[in-house]
């Protein structure tokens, strides 16, 4: 496979869309197991920003008095954590407090266990007095922009909601999605009146949408005709659903995002709000989160170098389609289901803190500058996947991936020649590799014979096995323009030119 980049031909602008993840669960933030996360993330500058939940009923209480009483402790100190860690927060307003819900049994989990993280549920029933509600977001707006000043929250997203086209998060016994949708507009009115009270600068908007295209089509027909405002559209996305996994009616692909994408631009063209951005503020390779291995054996992918050539060969075919994403946000869930190792929860991280390869693959693609430079390949290479790009100083940052459509291939070993046309300096090289033996602990695990319980030794030897690490390769400049390597099936390299 040949690959020749132009480095003095640019191809416009490429900003990060990628580098975004949704941390689950919320109250995790306080825990040492959770700030471990967040802090080897924020160490590897993998993530830009984090989307939470306000989690409305560890803030409001029913007074005696018949007041609402506000204890913003434990949101602080999440905000307060995310903030210090270089990351900007996007927070989802949900859920009802149970005293304020017209309905309070009306509840879910969400989790693989019965109850949620530390025994919290879902209230999913809409709250019985939307004038309170609308007290509610104007109190805690209030509260974010005394804390962090307006300038501050106005560069946030702030979102009504998660999901509340599918039961589990809204109106949990309510099959019409009219109805269903009716009631979210009457939430997201309470929201956006109490939101715009505090300040027009904040960027708000919804629907945080899980599935259903009519359910945003009736809330976007709602916002044209109310004149409501609305800064950005947000929406969730699972290339595969788990039921079709299950029973082999559905495989993995990268592209399997792009017709439902499609469909939701065509939508938001229809009702004339093309100029909003476009949240993607949750994905994945599958859904439920809270599923694993128990349930589907294949979502053993989550583990292995499969995710993270699916994610790489995932952002170059939105570049490459000019995909009109503001962020992508990939959903970090299961995360403190983990009984074992390599157990297939979405997530970055093994019960033991190995490092996955999705994490390894989220690490290079941060890598990425933010010119796109012109490239062609000679011949057929449709399991190659390229995304070159530079920054202003001249350095470059090369993702190529390696993958069949369905991450199937079995080929074995490919040289690939990277070709630099135009060079005007000297550069050292250096190869970033994630594939079945690279920044990949699943596959000594196997060859430990996946120790349930595995000793200091063996978590010592994993740890080593799962990291990253980037390999000198011989320079180039005017006189020597290429760079060698061989990339296996399902393998993700970052190629970076660094100026001498």
């Amino acid at each position: 496979m040949n690959v020749t980049v132009y480095t003095n031909r640019t191809d416009g602008e490429i900003r990060n869309f990628w580098n975004h993840i949704v941390f689950h669960p919320t109250d995790a933030i306080e825990d040492d197991w959770g700030q471990k996360i967040l802090n080897q993330i924020a160490e590897d500058r993998a993530a830009k920003t984090v989307r939470i939940y306000n989690m409305f009923e560890d803030i409001v209480t029913l007074g005696e008095d018949g007041q609402l009483a506000y204890d913003y402790t434990l949101n602080d100190y999440r905000i307060d954590y995310l903030l210090a860690h270089g990351f900007t927060p996007m927070i989802s307003y949900a859920f009802v407090p149970p005293f304020m819900a017209q309905n309070a049994s009306e509840t879910s989990s969400m989790s693989k266990n019965k109850k949620r993280y530390k025994g919290k549920m879902i209230v999913t029933s809409p709250p019985k007095d939307y004038k309170l509600w609308e007290t509610l977001c104007y109190e805690y707006t209030a509260h974010l922009v005394s804390r962090y000043g307006e300038d501050t929250v106005a560069s946030w997203r702030l979102q009504c909601w998660n999901e509340p086209d599918i039961k589990s998060f809204w109106m949990k016994d309510e099959p019409d999605v009219n109805v269903r949708c009716a009631e979210y507009c009457r939430l997201y009115d309470g929201f956006e009146a109490g939101l715009r009270a505090v300040s027009e600068k904040l960027c708000i908007g919804g629907p945080a949408l899980a599935k259903h295209i009519d359910f945003l089509e009736l809330f976007l027909a709602y916002i044209r005709k109310s004149g409501k405002k609305l800064d950005f559209i947000s929406f969730h996305d699972y290339g595969v659903q788990l039921k079709e996994l299950q029973a082999k009616t559905g495989r993995i692909s990268a592209a399997n995002h792009l017709e439902r994408i499609d469909r939701i631009c065509d939508l938001v063209k229809k009702y004339g709000f093309s100029d909003l951005p476009l949240i993607m503020d949750e994905w994945g390779m599958c859904s439920h989160g809270f599923a694993n291995t128990e349930e589907c054996p294949d979502l053993i992918c989550r583990e292995n170098e499969v995710f993270s050539a699916y994610f790489a060969k995932m952002i170059t075919l939105f570049d490459e389609k000019r995909i009109p994403i503001e962020k992508m946000m990939i959903c970090l869930s299961g995360q403190h289901e983990m009984v074992t190792d390599f157990s297939g929860f979405r997530n970055f991280f093994t019960l033991n803190f190995f490092r996955k390869p999705i994490y390894n693959a989220f690490s290079l693609a941060a890598k990425l500058g933010d010119i796109r430079l012109s490239y062609r390949t000679d011949g057929e290479c449709p399991d190659l996947s390229v995304l070159p790009t530079g920054f202003a100083d001249g350095n470059k940052a090369i993702l190529l991936s390696c993958a069949a459509e369905h991450f199937d291939s079995a080929w074995g070993s490919v040289p690939v020649k990277l070709t630099f046309d135009g060079l005007d300096a000297e550069y050292r090289v250096r190869l970033w590799v994630i594939d079945r033996t690279h920044a990949n602990a699943i596959q000594r695990y196997e060859e430990l014979g996946a120790p349930e319980h595995p000793d200091e030794a063996q978590i010592a030897e994993l740890r080593r096995a799962g990291e990253l690490y980037g390999t000198d390769a011989p320079d180039v400049g005017r006189d020597n323009r290429e760079v060698s390597f061989a990339m296996t099936d399902n393998s993700v390299v970052l190629c970076e030119l660094i100026r001498k």
